[in-house]
Order: structure tokens, then C-alpha cells, then sequence
């Protein structure tokens, strides 16, 4: 049998916080064959990115410890080599992608730039027209449109697909051995995600190159491993094929993983599902049968934002996030909002609540117009309707404890008699949010991201709203806290009798929690209807090609 390419034998990585030694990875094992791709998957702190960091060697030398274990790079142990044999090594021959390109890329200089200057670094006889050369080919490479235009472009002025396609261009261009992606692919759409996992491989079978895939989404693991490892708080606790693990699961965490995966949870309906307009009709609005049933109709609404030009800043065009987009929604539904980053879910979420002004149309909420009413005529609905945002941890208040979070918007509004009456209000919520009484006293950083989420939820609902806005609330969230929210908030939806209008762009959420989806694209609905008609027989060519992107446990 042949040597593996990259061999972890019994590896320890302590990290030494003031004071305190952490266990972020304990006595890991795992080998990677050449040309094959192995997935690391767990939950947010398993120890997936510390692996590869310490395969790298590139966790701080001053809190990092490896008390055990070795770490075998083409027979070289990476834990003992020095660090100028270690810089030979990283970039040229183990690179790495990492999962927010944003924060990874130079933002005073153009990707170009910060190409060739990986290729110089590790070939110091480059000439400077062969570098750039080299660069461009490697953009052509990861399939940048318009490569050689791209070539000075910032990265601030590249959609978050194309600067993913940046990092691996960046990553490839020195033609290493091993590649370790972490979570290369978490923030983008299903489509461009699909088009980075589609490079890869295709890159991987014409360079023969070893990868090692960080993940949290078993569908990739799915579409691009051979062999998988599970981590739980700082241990592989299985191995083996992707086929095995995902099939027939051993440990009782990789079964709780698999399980709370959006197609594998049980498809517990509540509530009604009477609204299922016709896909063929989608410029008309059907009737929705009785009309007290009715809590939002929206009538032709456009949201466009200007686009000034020229030294007097005159408006020559306007960006058409919103275009005449008319829909009802029935008191009690969930209904799901999906298309990709730009195809304007957010500035329509918005629009509703008047946090955006619309440019024209119509938008009523239990019959009346709110188009057009002043700040001071809104006040009175704003209980009525209300929004959980992405993250929670931007939009929650750090100096405030969640006890004012949760009682200030009572107090603004007039609800509750007084302090006492709406501390227990705010204690309630919190109990159906499955959260402690004593969370009321704790500062947003002292929580999860899960706990978070929960408090954004709770925020929205202590104004006992008719109707709440849900904007990616799950997008970052591991599997099982995933999980945990969409059964949450199907239970809130039951008791409280809630209508949502919940934006994703993931369709397995989509699959399990609405009752009804709506397609967007380009501001435009193009298809519409019950969720399992929508995602079972697709009319509109742009919703097949979501749907056939999605990766799927059923795929293997």
C-alpha cells in the first residue's frame, strides 16, 4: 500500500488562554491518499479548523502547544520542521482556502496583485510579465468571467462568488499537493456553490491534487468526499467512507447530525395550507377564498434606487431591486421567500415593513394602506409587524442586558402596566424560547449563536405581532441549532397563530418549514405556489436550476 499523501497520527492541539489550557483537539487520527478528498464535518468548536490550521502550522506559536501526536506531510513531520522548511512548504506545496474571503484578501490591493504576489514569494527567479501571466491563467483557471478585466479589479468590487474564486485561484496558482478548503462555500447561494464545489473537483481531477474539505453541510460531504471524519468537542468520533457514515452511521452524534439535516426531519405539518395559486398565472393575483383570511396583500410594488451620475449627480438609471411585485399572504402561513444574494428578498422584506420606502404600488396589512403614512401613523402598527434579522449578534445591542432588550420596545409602546408586568412578559417569551429565566440578566456576547437567534426571536415576538419577517435567520447556524429554530418556530407558529414571511436561499429549510414559496429573480417573482409543488415540479427554468444545484444526502 502506498504511502498516504498526509498522515494525522493520535494529534493533540492545546490552546493556553490566560491561563487556561483548552482541548481543541484530542488525539486525532485521519490519512489522505493522493488525489483523494477528505471531509471534516461537525458543529461550530468541534476542532475542524484547528486541524487544519495545525496541518498548516499556522495557529500562534505563543498559545499553541501540541503535547502529542505528529503530523506527516510527504513523510516530513510538519510539528518538528523548522520554520524556513515550514514556509517552503505552505503555499507552494499545502495551501489553504479560507471561509470568509473578505476578511482574507488585501483590500488596498487588486487581486492581481496579491496573485502574483504569492507566485514571487514562492518563486523568487519569476519575472514579473511571467507572474502576471501566471496570475491571469490561474483566474481563466477558476473560471472568473471576464478574467483578464478582473485582473486589477479590488475585492471590493467582486460578488462573493467571485472572490471565493479569487482565494482558490490564489491557492492553485503555485500548484500545491494538498489543498485544505475550510468552509469554502458556507455564505454563498446555491448556484455559485454549486459552480465552486462543480471547480474543484474538475481542478482536483486534472491536477491530482489532495484535498482536505472542511464542512458543516452534509450535502457537500456528499457531492465531494470519499472518505469522511466526524469531530465532537475536539475528537474524531468516526471514519470511514462517505457511503458508510452517511448511510449507516455508527455513533450516536453522527446519527443526531444526520437527523436534524432539513430532508431528513419529519415533515410535521401545523396550521393550514389553503393558499396555492396557480404557477402558470404569476403576474395575477389569485383569490385567496374568504378575505378575513387575508393579512397582507401587496399590489404592484417597486422599490428602485437611483443611479446619479456626472458632477450635478443627475439620475441617469435606477436599479430595479423590487419590479412590480404583487402577492397575498393568509393570516397563519409560513411562507418562503427564496432566490439569490441581489434578487431583492431583503429590500422586499423591508418594503413591507416600511423600513424601506417603496417607489410605488400598494402594501396592506389587515386591510389598511401603509404606503405613504408618515413615521407618526406607522407607530401605532409597528407591534403588528416585526422582523428577526441574520445576525443577531449585530443587530442585538452589546452594552445592553437582554432584560432592557426585551422590555424597552414594551415600555415604547405602551404595553404592560408597569416594570413588573413586563419583566414577566419578557420572562414568558423567553420561556417559549426555550431560554432560562435567568438569561434576562446576561449581556448578548454571554450566549451561543443558537441562544442568540433565540433572543431575536423573542425581541420580535414580545410585541405579540400578527407578522414577522424572518431575514437568513438560520444561514449560519450548525445543522442541530438549525434544527432546533425551524421546529421552534413551527411550534410559536402554532401557539401564537403567526404568519411569516421567511427569506432563505436554502431549499432544504424551505422544504421542511413553508407552506408556500415564491421565486425571485431579478426583483421579479417568476413562480410561486405550494411548497411541494414548487420544489417537486418546478415550471420556471431559473427555480430547476436552483433546485437542481442544491446538494442532496440522496445524491450518494
Amino acid at each position: 500500500m502506498s504511502q498516504p499523501l498526509l498522515a494525522v497520527n493520535n494529534l493533540r492541539t492545546y490552546l493556553n488562554s490566560s491561563g487556561r489550557v483548552v482541548k481543541a483537539v484530542e488525539d486525532v487520527s485521519f490519512s489522505i491518499a493522493k488525489g483523494e478528498t477528505f471531509c471534516l464535518v461537525g458543529e461550530s468548536g468541534s476542532g475542524k479548523s484547528i486541524t487544519g490550521l495545525s496541518v498548516m502550522q499556522l495557529l500562534p506559536q505563543d498559545i499553541a502547544s501540541h503535547p502529542a501526536g505528529e503530523i506527516l506531510f510527504n513523510g516530513q513531520n510538519m510539528l518538528t520542521l523548522p520554520e524556513a522548511a515550514l514556509r517552503g512548504i505552505r503555499g507552494s506545496q499545502i495551501a489553504m482556502i479560507f471561509q470568509e474571503p473578505m476578511t482574507s484578501l488585501n483590500p488596498v490591493f487588486s487581486i492581481g496583485e496579491q496573485i502574483t504576489e504569492a507566485l514571487q514569494l514562492h518563486n523568487p527567479t519569476m519575472s514579473d510579465a511571467e507572474a502576471v501571466e501566471r496570475a491571469m491563467l490561474a483566474l481563466e483557471q477558476v473560471q472568473m468571467p471576464n478574467a483578464r478585466a478582473r485582473f486589477s479589479d479590488f475585492p471590493h468590487q467582486l460578488s462573493g462568488g467571485q472572490r471565493q474564486r479569487v482565494m482558490i485561484a490564489m491557492a492553485l496558482a503555485c500548484e500545491p499537493e494538498l489543498l485544505i478548503a475550510d468552509e469554502p462555500t458556507t455564505a454563498l447561494d446555491v448556484t455559485v456553490q454549486a459552480e465552486i464545489l462543480r471547480l474543484l473537483r474538475q481542478l482536483q481531477d486534472a491536477t491530482g491534487m489532495s484535498t482536505l474539505f472542511i464542512t458543516h453541510d452534509f450535502g457537500v460531504v456528499a457531492q465531494m468526499a470519499q472518505h469522511v471524519g466526524v469531530m465532537q468537542q475536539g475528537r474524531l468520533v468516526e471514519v470511514g467512507s462517505t457511503a458508510q457514515v452517511l448511510r449507516a452511521p455508527r455513533h450516536a452524534y453522527t446519527q443526531q447530525l444526520l437527523a436534524a439535516v432539513p430532508e431528513n426531519l419529519a415533515r410535521h405539518r401545523t396550521g393550514r395550507s389553503d393558499f396555492s395559486p396557480t404557477i402558470s398565472s404569476i403576474n395575477h393575483v389569485e383569490d385567496v377564498g374568504l378575505k378575513s383570511d387575508l393579512l397582507l396583500s401587496i399590489r404592484h410594488l417597486n422599490v428602485w434606487f437611483p443611479i446619479k451620475k456626472g458632477l450635478f449627480r443627475q439620475t441617469v438609471d435606477h436599479v430595479r431591486a423590487v419590479d412590480d411585485v404583487s402577492l397575498d399572504i393568509p393570516k397563519g402561513q409560513i411562507v418562503a421567500l427564496v432566490g439569490e444574494s441581489g434578487c431583492g428578498k431583503t429590500t422586499l422584506g423591508r418594503a413591507v415593513l416600511q423600513l424601506e420606502k417603496p417607489t410605488s404600488g400598494s402594501i396592506q396589512l389587515h386591510g389598511q394602506e401603509l404606503t405613504g403614512l408618515s413615521a407618526r401613523a406607522l407607530r401605532p402598527l409597528r407591534p403588528k409587524m416585526q422582523i428577526a434579522f441574520q445576525d443577531p449578534q449585530s443587530s442585538l445591542n452589546p452594552r445592553l442586558l437582554i432584560e432592557t432588550t426585551l422590555t424597552e420596545p414594551l415600555k415604547a409602546h405602551g404595553i404592560g402596566a408597569n416594570d413588573e408586568e413586563r419583566l414577566e412578559r419578557a420572562a414568558n417569551i423567553l420561556a417559549d424560547m426555550q431560554l432560562p429565566r435567568e438569561a434576562l440578566w446576561r449581556y448578548p456576547h454571554e450566549f451561543s449563536g443558537g441562544q442568540r437567534q433565540r433572543i431575536g426571536l423573542a425581541r420580535a415576538l414580545v410585541l405579540n405581532p400578527d407578522f414577522i419577517v424572518c431575514d437568513e435567520i438560520t444561514s449560519a447556524l450548525d445543522v442541530s441549532v438549525q434544527a432546533e429554530i425551524l421546529q421552534l418556530l413551527l411550534k410559536i407558529r402554532a401557539e401564537h397563530d403567526l404568519t411569516l414571511l421567511f427569506i432563505t436561499h436554502n431549499i432544504g429549510v424551505v422544504e421542511y418549514l413553508s407552506d408556500q414559496t415564491v421565486v425571485m429573480y431579478k426583483g421579479k417573482i417568476v413562480e410561486r405556489g405550494a411548497t411541494s409543488d414548487v420544489c417537486g415540479h418546478p415550471q420556471d427554468a431559473y427555480t430547476q436550476k436552483l433546485l437542481s444545484a442544491v446538494p442532496r444526502l440522496l445524491k450518494i
